[in-house]
């Protein structure tokens, strides 16, 4: 296998009745459509993503950029944020550099590029994004990780932003990847973790044979590709503590979460997994361990990773993790964990047994045979039909072009693979429907996953390797009813809520959803807690246990709407967008 990935080993080649790799077929004639594909009338498909060269002879040509749901002018619809690329060229002032973009969100199911207006462009080597409101003035703000320094834009209230990284002190200046805003210590302020990858030299790019590395780290299956990340050496991770000031301090070293091992780290997120009110890290990382950190109140992190059952599978084997999807599949209050892997690897389901203690449950499940094949990137745990049960879905793309030349069962462009939730005790595959938004085949890498036309459904966004990204609309035939939540925090919490859990009962279910910055591969979700209610009329009861440790209890008026719900205030504010009173039709905050 040589030593640029880990994997499960190599396996059989799997292809559908028309000799296609099942990664790029499999298609059915009939069957339920869920996604709808409306990328070219939505107006995305007028930006592309650039990434190096076509052969991807290097890693940091290979490994794509992350997507940002981020409602930056609050009007109450989220607008889309595309991290781009680079190129050798435009890093040597050779050629003009590709730009990230950001699309405002039109309400008429169409986006428009205001990149430019916006200041966003970023013109460096762009791979992660973050959103959260880090200066608690109640606008979001956008966290770029790039190879070379990071970007952190403030949002100025009138559909512009400002650079404010060397400002703040978050620019670091190698190759970052995920990052993830949370309030670890419990000050009202998001503080902001970034993950490393590879520490990498432009002037010395890892060519096999060359002292960067070995030849054994640079084939797969006995071909050569390109090297790593095996082989090479890892980037730290790096933990910044927001002094409310306009400045950030980084603190990974003494917080105990700066990554000595220098693992390969992809994908980061905050989030209270033990249920003790503080939020925990995690760290997906790609070809070693998974880091676990659980926040132990005093401003660091014991690093339960091993202990947890979250850094290697069941076989007791590192994974190539790439994606981290997060949520409460079993609607049992306790959140679980999904890795996307590499090829030749099935993906990870980790069930939270609670006490931050995780099982393997991926076979028992049915999840693990059909990823296979698959190589996995964006990851989410979404309830595409509102019946009240968090399903799967997993973005796919290949990393060495040299897989289309070969008889392996898998392909350079995959399609998504989606899993519902059968009531939280196995998952069921749903098939790719001829010309519906399963059966796009594209190189997937980032992906974000919200309700962009505040219909109630989820909808996909992806950023897909050196091509126009994909939107998938969720068109399920459905009736279920929903609710979303708008949390805004009170003085003592962040102003966005981040870090916020939610418990809701309805339908005879009592689920959770959580208010996260960062996640599925690289990327940033909608941060409103979108819950299905399957054919309850009405919610029963909603407990919010705020960041500052207040917990407090609502009854919702109604369902099918959006919610903003103010700490301390209660509801503020309704969004309904397919009722027929003008009343209801309001979404200021």
């Amino acid at each position: 296998m040589g030593g640029g990935n880990a994997t499960g080993g190599a396996h059989a080649a799997i292809h559908d009745a028309e000799n296609r790799p099942i990664t790029a077929g499999g298609f059915v004639d009939s069957g339920p459509v869920v996604f709808e594909d409306i990328t070219q009338k939505s107006g995305l498909a007028v930006w592309r993503h650039t990434m190096g060269a076509p052969n991807k002879k290097f890693i940091i040509e290979a490994n794509g950029s992350g997507v940002g749901l981020i409602d930056y002018d609050n009007d109450g619809w989220l607008d889309i944020y595309l991290v781009n690329g680079s190129t050798q060229d435009a890093m040597d002032g050779k050629a003009a550099p590709p730009h990230a973009a950001l699309f405002h969100n039109n309400h008429d199911g169409t986006f428009t590029d205001v990149t430019a207006k916006a200041g966003v462009g970023n013109d460096r080597w762009g791979f992660g994004v973050a959103i959260g409101d880090f200066d608690n003035d109640g606008w979001p703000d956008i966290f770029v990780a790039n190879y070379g320094k990071n970007r952190l834009y403030r949002n100025n209230h009138d559909g512009t932003f400002t650079d404010v990284a060397e400002k703040t002190g978050v620019t670091l200046g190698n190759w970052s990847t995920g990052a993830t805003f949370g309030d670890y210590d419990g000050d009202g302020r998001l503080d902001l973790f970034v993950a490393g990858y590879i520490h990498y030299d432009m002037t010395n790019p890892p060519i096999p044979g060359s002292k960067a590395v070995a030849y054994s780290f640079c084939n797969f299956r006995g071909v050569s590709v390109m090297c790593g990340p095996r082989g090479l050496l890892g980037e730290p991770d790096h933990l910044f503590h927001n002094n409310g000031d306009g400045t950030f301090t980084d603190v990974s070293v003494k917080a105990g979460v700066n990554d000595p091992n220098r693992y390969y780290g992809f994908t980061s997120i905050f989030a209270d997994i033990n249920n003790d009110g503080k939020v925990d890290l995690l760290v997906a990382d790609d070809s070693t361990p998974n880091y676990l950190y659980i926040n132990k109140g005093n401003g660091t992190f014991e690093d339960d990773s091993y202990a947890s059952g979250f850094a290697l599978n069941q076989d007791g084997r590192e994974t190539a993790s790439m994606g981290l999807g997060i949520g409460d599949y079993e609607n049992n209050g306790r959140l679980d964990l999904l890795t996307t892997t590499f090829s030749d690897d099935y993906k990870v389901l980790y069930h939270n047994d609670g006490d931050a203690n995780f099982t393997d449950v991926t076979y028992r499940l049915g999840l693990a045979q059909d990823t296979i094949p698959f190589l996995g990137w964006g990851a989410g745990f979404i309830d595409y039909d509102n019946d009240g049960w968090k399903d799967i879905m997993m973005i796919n793309g290949h990393v060495y072009p040299e897989v289309d030349k070969q008889d392996w069962g898998t392909s350079f462009a995959e399609r998504p693979l989606l899993y519902h939730n059968l009531n939280g005790k196995k998952f069921e595959l749903i098939p790719p429907v001829k010309g519906t938004g399963l059966a796009v085949v594209t190189p997937g890498r980032g992906a974000a996953f919200g309700d962009l036309f505040n219909d109630g459904k989820i909808d996909v966004v992806i950023n897909s390797l050196d091509s126009t990204p994909v939107l998938l609309r969720n068109v399920s035939a459905d009736h279920h009813h929903w609710v979303e939540l708008k949390l805004v925090g009170g003085p003592k919490s962040p102003r966005d809520a981040v870090g916020a859990t939610v418990y809701l009962s309805a339908n005879g279910m009592r689920q959770r959803g959580d208010v996260i910055s960062g996640g599925s591969y690289i990327s940033s979700n909608d941060q409103r807690v979108h819950f299905g209610i399957g054919d309850a009329a009405a919610v029963e009861a909603v407990e919010i246990h705020w960041p500052s440790g207040a917990i407090e209890k609502f009854k919702l008026p109604n369902v099918d709407r959006i919610f903003t719900i103010e700490e301390g205030k209660g509801i503020t504010g309704e969004l309904c967008t397919t009722c027929k009173t003008a009343s209801h039709a309001t979404a200021k905050k």
